[in-house]
C-alpha cells in the first residue's frame, strides 16, 4: 500500500484509462505512472508503482520552501573520497524533489552545486555548497562537500555546524583513503551516519567487499537496509529488507530520468536464489538490530518469540532509527546515482533515519533560550553585496535588518540582507529560525568560527545561566561569555612564493590575498624575514593552484608562483682578527677612523658584540650606537653565500676616531672590518632541520623509511598508534619541495605528516659544494 499523488487531469483520457485527481491515496495496483504524464494503467494484483507530485516541466523555486516545525529539518552533509558520486547524487536529490528542470552532468559541467570555473573545468568539487530543498513535507539543507584532501578544511566547517551526514561509497572499492579522513571528522563531532553504496551498475561492485571493508576500516557497524537485485550492468533495483518490497527502475531508454519506479512485495514466484538471499538478508538485520538495540530485543522476545520475521516493519524501522542516533549502527543503503536508481529511497532514510536538530544536544545552547545563538562556519566575497556569511542558527529567530554582536570580535553589526542559500543563487527572506542555515549580507567583520548572538545583553544573560548551572561565582570586573566551539583548521603542509608582475600591483594582491584567507582559513600568507618574499602555505599543490587560478579570474591579477626560498644560516669555523682604517675627505671635513676587532665561534644560537673596557670609556653614546649599527648589518649577510649569521660573538678591540668623524662612518668602517675577519674565520653554511612526524600504516611504513633516506633524513622513533605507525624525524627542509604529493603517492593517500623547524646544523662539505654550484648558475 502506497500513497500515490498526481496533479488533477484536465485532459480526456482513452475508454481503456482512469483519470486521477490530485491527492489519490492507497492506490492498489500494478501500474506504469509517470509524472507529467496525465493518466495512469493498472491491473489490480499488486503494488503501485511511486512517483511524484509535481509536473514535469515545472520547477520549484527555493521561495516555495516549506517551513516545518523544527522536528522536520534535517540538517545534512555528502562526503566521501574524491569521484565516488557526491555532487551527482545531490544533483539527483534536486531533481527528484522539483528544484531543478534537468539532470545535471559532472562531465558536462552543468551540476547546481559545482558552480566554480575552476570546478567546472576539473570536474571535481573544491568548495563546499548549500542547497535547500523539501522532501514529503521535510526541509533538507543539504552541504555538497569536496572529496580531495587539499580541501579537507570544507569537510570540516560543514561537519562542525550539520545533524548528520551521508557517506557515499563506490562499492567497486570500499572504503578509500579519503573517506576514512572524512568518517575520522565525522565522528570527532558526534555526527550520525548513513552510508550509501553508489556505482552499484559498475562490473567489479561488490556488496559484501564495501560492507567488510566498513567494518574493518571505519570500525563502524553497518547495518543493512537493502539487498541490490542484479549486479553490474544488469542492477535494476533494490530489495527493501525493512518491508521486504522490491524496487525496480525499469530504463527503457537512456534518457530515463529515474523518476518513476515500481513497488512491489517480494513474491513466493520470484528468483528462488533472490528469496533465500532476501530471507537471510532480513533475519540477519533482525538479530543484528536486536543485539544493538535492548528496546527491541524486549520486544522481540515479548511479542514476536514465535516468529521474529513477523515484527512490523515500523518498529524495525523505529529500532534503526535509535541506533543510528547513538551511533550504534550505520544504515547500509544500495543505488546508482548516475544511473538514477536508488536515489529516492536514500531521501527517504534521511528523513528516516538522521536527527533533527532538536534531537542533537548542544549544551551551550540552552542558556541562550529563546534568543539567538549562531555560528558562522563560512565566508564568501562577492563583488556587488560584499561578505556573505552562512550561519547555522541554534536558538532564536534571525531577522533582516536587525542588529547582532559578535562575542568573538566584540562588535555589533546589522545583516541589511537574509538569504536562504541554493548553491550560487540564493532567496531572499525576511527572518529564519532555530535549526536551519541561513546566508547573510551586512557582516564584514565575521571571519569562521565566530559566535553571533543577538546583543551583548543576552550573552550577558546566557553567561549569566551558566555560571548558575555549573556552580560558579564570578570574580568582580571579570567577563566571560559563553562561545559556540569554532572550526578546527589544519596546519599547512605545503609552501610556495607569489609575486606580483609589477610593484604596483602589490597593494591589490595583498587585498586579494587578505580576502581569500577570510573565506579560506586553512590557506596562511606571510612574509619571509630573511627573504622578504610573500609566502603562501596551503594544503597542498591542488590548493595552492587553485588560489593561483582564483587571483587570476576573480582579481585580474597575473601572479606567479615560484618554489620557496629555503632560510639557511651561516657561521665562522675559527677565531679570526682584523683591522681597518677609513680615511675620508667630504667637503672641509675629514673622516678618519681605525678599527681593531675579533670575531670567534659561539655555541649560542645569536650574535654577540662585546666592547672591551677600556675602549668602551673612551666611547660617546653616538659613537657606541654606530659601532653596534656597523656590526649588526654586517650579522645580516655571512661571507659564503650572504645569508643571515649566527653562532658568532665579535670582540671590539680598539677603536680610534678623529674629531668631526662621523656615526655613519665609524658603522662603514666597522662593516668593512667585519667582512675581513669573516673570511679570515672560514665561512659555514647552517642548513635548517624540520621535525617531522608521520602517520603512516603499516603496510606503507617500507617505502616511507625508503624515501626519507633519499631526502638525508634522520629517524629518531617509530611508535605504534591504533593501528598505525607514526614515524619521528629529522630531515632538511630543502629537501621536503613536494613532498606532500608524494607522500599521498606512496600511500595511496593514507599518511599525514606535520613539519615544525627544529634546529640549524651544518652541511658537510659536498652538500655545501652543491648548493654554491647551484646558486652559482653551475648546476
Amino acid at each position: 500500500m502506497t500513497k500515490l499523488h498526481v496533479r488533477q487531469n484536465r485532459r480526456a483520457v482513452s475508454a481503456d484509462a482512469e483519470s486521477l485527481t490530485s491527492n489519490v491515496e492507497m492506490v492498489w495496483g500494478r501500474g506504469f505512472c509517470f509524472v507529467g504524464l496525465q493518466s495512469c494503467r493498472w491491473r489490480v494484483q499488486v503494488l503501485s508503482r511511486r512517483s511524484h507530485s509535481f509536473w514535469k516541466d515545472e520547477v520549484k523555486s527555493p521561495r516555495a520552501l516549506v517551513s516545518p516545525d523544527i522536528s522536520k529539518i534535517r540538517n545534512i552533509g555528502i562526503m566521501a573520497h574524491i569521484d565516488a558520486g557526491k555532487t551527482t547524487t545531490t544533483e539527483r536529490m534536486l531533481y527528484y524533489s522539483g528544484y531543478t528542470r534537468a539532470l545535471g552532468d559532472v562531465d558536462d559541467g552543468d551540476t547546481v552545486t559545482d558552480f566554480m570555473a575552476q570546478e567546472r573545468e576539473r570536474g571535481i568539487t573544491i568548495q563546499s555548497a548549500a542547497v535547500s530543498f523539501d522532501w514529503k513535507n521535510h526541509r533538507i539543507n543539504l552541504i555538497d562537500t569536496p572529496g580531495h584532501v587539499d580541501f579537507t578544511l570544507e569537510v570540516e566547517r560543514a561537519l562542525r555546524v550539520l545533524d548528520g551526514a551521508v557517506a557515499v561509497f563506490d562499492a567497486s572499492a570500499g572504503v578509500e583513503a579519503q573517506t576514512m579522513t572524512v568518517w575520522r571528522q565525522a565522528e570527532k563531532h558526534h555526527v550520525p551516519c548513513i552510508c550509501f553504496l553508489n556505482k552499484m551498475d559498475k562490473p567489479a561492485a561488490n556488496l559484501g567487499l564495501s560492507l567488510d571493508s566498513i567494518k574493518q576500516k571505519l570500525k563502524a557497524n553497518p547495518v543493512l537496509l537493502q539487498l541490490p537485485v542484479g549486479s553490474g550492468r544488469s542492477f535494476s533495483g533494490v530489495v527493501d529488507l525493512l518491508t521486504n518490497e522490491r524496487l525496480s527502475w525499469q530504463q527503457t531508454t537512456d534518457r530515463d530520468d529515474g523518476r518513476a519506479f515500481e513497488v512491489t512485495p517480494v513474491d513466493p514466484s520470484d528468483d528462488p536464489k533472490l528469496l533465500r538471499e532476501v530471507s537471510e538478508a532480513r533475519a540477519a538485520l533482525i538479530e543484528q538490530v536486536a543485539d544493538l538495540d535492548d528496546e527491541f530485543a524486549d520486544l522481540l522476545l515479548t511479542d514476536f518469540s514465535d516468529n521474529f520475521d513477523a515484527v512490523p516493519a515500523v518498529k524495525l524501522q523505529e529500532a534503526v532509527r535509535r541506533l543510528t542516533l547513538a551511533r550504534r549502527g550505520v544504515p547500509v543503503l544500495c543505488g546508482s546515482s548516475l544511473k538514477n536508481k536508488g536515489v529516492q529511497p536514500l531521501l527517504d532514510a534521511i528523513v528516516a533515519y538522521l536527527p533533527s536538530p532538536d534531537e542533537r544536544h548542544h549544551d551551550l545552547v540552552r542558556w541562550y533560550k529563546n534568543d539567538l545563538c549562531a555560528l558562522a562556519f563560512k565566508v564568501l566575497h562577492d563583488k556587488q553585496s560584499g561578505p556573505l556569511v552562512f550561519l547555522r542558527i541554534y536558538s532564536g529567530t534571525l531577522k533582516a535588518q536587525t542588529a547582532v554582536h559578535n562575542i568573538n570580535r566584540d562588535d555589533t553589526e546589522r545583516v541589511s540582507r537574509l538569504l536562504v542559500p541554493f548553491a550560487d543563487q540564493h532567496m531572499e527572506i525576511p527572518s529564519i529560525t532555530a535549526g536551519n542555515i541561513a546566508l547573510t549580507v551586512g557582516l564584514k567583520q565575521v571571519v569562521t568560527g565566530d559566535t553571533i548572538v543577538s546583543s551583548k545583553a543576552s550573552a550577558a544573560a546566557a553567561a549569566r545561566r551558566a555560571h548558575a548551572d555549573g556552580g560558579k561565582t564570578k570574580k568582580r570586573g571579570e567577563q566571560s561569555n559563553v562561545l559556540l566551539s569554532g572550526v578546527e583548521v589544519p596546519e599547512p603542509v605545503f609552501f610556495c612564493s607569489i609575486e606580483p608582475p609589477t610593484l604596483s600591483k602589490q597593494a591589490d594582491l595583498e587585498n586579494a590575498l587578505s580576502c581569500l584567507q577570510r573565506e579560506d582559513p586553512s590557506l596562511k600568507v606571510r612574509v619571509d624575514p630573511d627573504s622578504g618574499q610573500t609566502v603562501l602555505c596551503g594544503m597542498g599543490e591542488l590548493h595552492i593552484e587553485i588560489i593561483h587560478d582564483r587571483i587570476r579570474r576573480e582579481y585580474g591579477i597575473e601572479t606567479h608562483l615560484g618554489p620557496l626560498q629555503v632560510a639557511y644560516r651561516e657561521t665562522v669555523l675559527c677565531e679570526a682578527s682584523a683591522s681597518d682604517t677609513l680615511d675620508r675627505t667630504i667637503g672641509d671635513r675629514r673622516h678618519l677612523v681605525t678599527v681593531e676587532l675579533t670575531v670567534t665561534p659561539d655555541s649560542s644560537d645569536s650574535c654577540d658584540l662585546d666592547i672591551t673596557e677600556e675602549t668602551s670609556a673612551k666611547l660617546t653614546a653616538d659613537m657606541r650606537e654606530a659601532l653596534e649599527n656597523g656590526v649588526q648589518s654586517s650579522y645580516l649577510q655571512g661571507p659564503v653565500l650572504g645569508y643571515p649569521l649566527q653562532g658568532v660573538a665579535t670582540l671590539i678591540q680598539s677603536v680610534t676616531v678623529e674629531t668631526g668623524t662621523s656615526p655613519a662612518m665609524v658603522s662603514a668602517c666597522v662593516s668593512r672590518c667585519m667582512l675581513k675577519a669573516l673570511k679570515l674565520a672560514g665561512g659555514q653554511v647552517l642548513e635548517p632541520l624540520m621535525s617531522m612526524e608521520v602517520t603512516v600504516g603499516e603496510e606503507h611504513l617500507g617505502s616511507v623509511l625508503g624515501d626519507l633516506a633519499q631526502r638525508r633524513g634522520t629517524i629518531r622513533d617509530i611508535q605504534s598508534r591504533h593501528d598505525n605507525k607514526v614515524l619521528v624525524a629529522t630531515v632538511p627542509l630543502a629537501e621536503m619541495m613536494g613532498y606532500s604529493t608524494v607522500l599521498r603517492t606512496l600511500t595511496s593517500g593514507n599518511a599525514t605528516f606535520s613539519l615544525e623547524l627544529d634546529a640549524y646544523e651544518a652541511m658537510n662539505a659536498h652538500d655545501q659544494s652543491t648548493l654554491l654550484k647551484r646558486k652559482s648558475g653551475l648546476l
